[in-house]
């Protein structure tokens, strides 16, 4: 054996020209327990299985957010887009109905008092957004 070649049980760095043994993660002889890989398949499926269903119900209320908030638009749309000669005040509830002509407008008269096509009750909020009562 060459004085370089140092034996099978010596743990020695050869980049770092030093003996190391207690500074591996491992085991470095021959007496020390055997490394054994821990099986952890049914580990990962559980959790797997978990995190899908943690993910399908977080896009299950985003979906369900955005089903929403298209809904809000499509009302922003219908009310801004209808024929009223008043400005709404904000917390008030007007109702929208459609003339003959099928072409929507805001009153202030409750669907009880009138006889006109009802579409539905909004309520202009503070973020002058309408919201359907």
């Amino acid at each position: 054996m060459s004085k370089d070649k140092k034996p099978d049980q010596v743990v020695f760095n050869e980049s770092d020209e030093r003996y190391d043994a207690s500074l591996k993660p491992y085991a470095t002889n021959v007496g020390a327990p055997a490394i054994e890989v821990t099986d952890i398949s049914s580990w990962k499926e559980r959790n797997v299985h978990k995190a899908n269903k943690q993910i399908e119900a977080r896009y299950m209320e985003l979906k369900a957010a955005y089903d929403n908030m298209l809904e809000e638009l499509e009302h922003n749309n219908l009310v801004y887009n209808a024929r009223y000669n008043f400005e709404p005040i904000v917390g008030e509830t007007y109702h929208l109905y459609r003339d003959k002509n099928k072409a929507p407008f805001l009153s202030i008269l409750t669907p009880e008092t009138c006889n006109f096509d009802f579409i539905g009750s909004f309520q202009l909020n503070s973020e002058l957004l309408w919201k359907k009562v």
